[in-house]
């Protein structure tokens, strides 16, 4: 594991074991498709931030031409991408960047067409939309009423939540980065289903999440003046998420289990408050340390879930542009239940901070790197 021991216009200064230092390493080529979106710019903040990445190209068909620091002032005068532009997402001229990687922030539907020519030309890619989470087509169709395009890949695509499957990942050369809302689910409900400290029949989820969880895109119900001052569900009783959602659950418990999931949004930026209910199967007064005890242990490894511990509620404020996700629980004596509090940031380790966590997991880097933010 590197040591950290300086910072400097965001970047980490790191020594190896052996007393190199890491920032002599030569640097890793990578390349974003459809940088323009929410997903994409905080994709941007942190591979403009990590020390051992050379962002070489970033594409957008709108903003194609464009400076990176003309749309986003903020990157403005940050090292090494003083001449960046935006370019069209066109194959030949990403392979041309030299990348080795590729960041896919693409509407589902879209991403396809890109995963599969890269891999062809010898490029590893991450991809945040929909298109290969999914094991099974006949899923993928049933939640997204079309049928899959590109089947073939699904048998090659890794789940990325490097939590769970943290060695595919390390060799995998097309990762499935998960969604906001399934990834505060999972976290806490995986060790908890394979432990069999809960029913696995009796899950029920809501879950609020800030606006930029729907992307940017003209939507009159996106607008300031409808969502300010406004909670409100959509979405049920049969999100998208809810395929991997069900899928990973069932995985955990070696057997088919569906739930229900209710999103809603909040008027915030960013941030995903998720709160899930499931009947206990152990006694109501053993479980808060039996929870306890799974949780801690389960991810002693993992640095960027902290276990708050019983009695505690997650709170969005404490985990927005991090890649953190927090996790409490309360045990309701009266019902039986265990309630279990998470939270992230949707655009961090729900969805660009998450991706780096896995390109560094893919490229035998130190899984935090370019990642501790606070």
């Amino acid at each position: 594991m590197a040591q950290i021991f300086k910072q400097f216009w965001g970047k980490e200064e790191i020594l190896w074991h052996d007393g190199r230092p890491m920032n002599q390493e030569p640097k890793i080529k990578v390349v974003v498709v459809g940088a323009s979106g929410y997903t994409g710019q905080e994709l941007l903040r942190l591979l403009i931030m990590h020390p051992l990445v050379d962002l070489v190209g970033i594409t957008s068909r709108q903003e194609s031409g464009r400076p990176i620091g003309e749309l986003y002032p903020r990157f403005s005068g940050a090292p090494g991408i003083e001449n960046l532009r935006f370019m069209d997402p066109d194959i030949d001229a990403i392979v041309e960047t030299g990348a080795t990687c590729a960041f896919l922030a693409l509407p589902h539907g879209v991403a396809y067409e890109f995963a599969g020519a890269l891999l062809d030309r010898g490029l590893k890619v991450i991809d945040l939309s929909a298109d290969f989470r999914l094991r099974s087509a006949d899923v993928y169709r049933e939640f997204y009423e079309h049928e899959h395009p590109a089947p073939e890949l699904l048998k090659d695509a890794v789940f990325g939540l490097p939590e769970i499957y943290r060695d595919e990942i390390s060799s995998a050369s097309l990762v499935a980065s998960p969604g906001c809302y399934p990834t505060s689910i999972l976290i806490p409900l995986i060790p908890l289903v394979k432990a069999g400290l809960v029913n696995p029949d009796t899950i029920t989820v809501s879950s609020v999440s800030g606006a930029s969880g729907a992307g940017k895109k003209a939507d009159t119900s996106l607008l300031f003046t409808e969502v300010n001052e406004s909670v409100r569900a959509y979405g049920a009783p049969k999100h998208r998420h809810l395929s991997e959602i069900e899928q990973e659950l069932s995985n955990a418990a070696g057997r088919e289990v569906v739930i229900s999931f209710v999103p809603h949004l909040m008027p915030v930026n960013c941030g995903i408050a998720t709160t899930i209910f499931a009947e206990l199967s152990v006694a109501p007064d053993k479980a808060g340390g039996m929870v306890d005890r799974e949780l801690r242990d389960f991810y002693k490894d993992a640095c960027f879930v902290r276990i708050l511990g019983e009695n505690a509620f997650a709170d969005t404020k404490n985990v927005t542009r991090t890649n953190f996700v927090d996790v409490g629980w309360v045990v309701d004596p009266r019902t039986k239940r265990l309630i279990v509090s998470s939270a992230e940031d949707n655009l961090g380790k729900g969805a660009g901070g998450q991706a780096i966590q896995s390109f560094n997991v893919m490229n035998s880097l130190p899984e935090d790197i370019g990642l501790r933010n606070y």
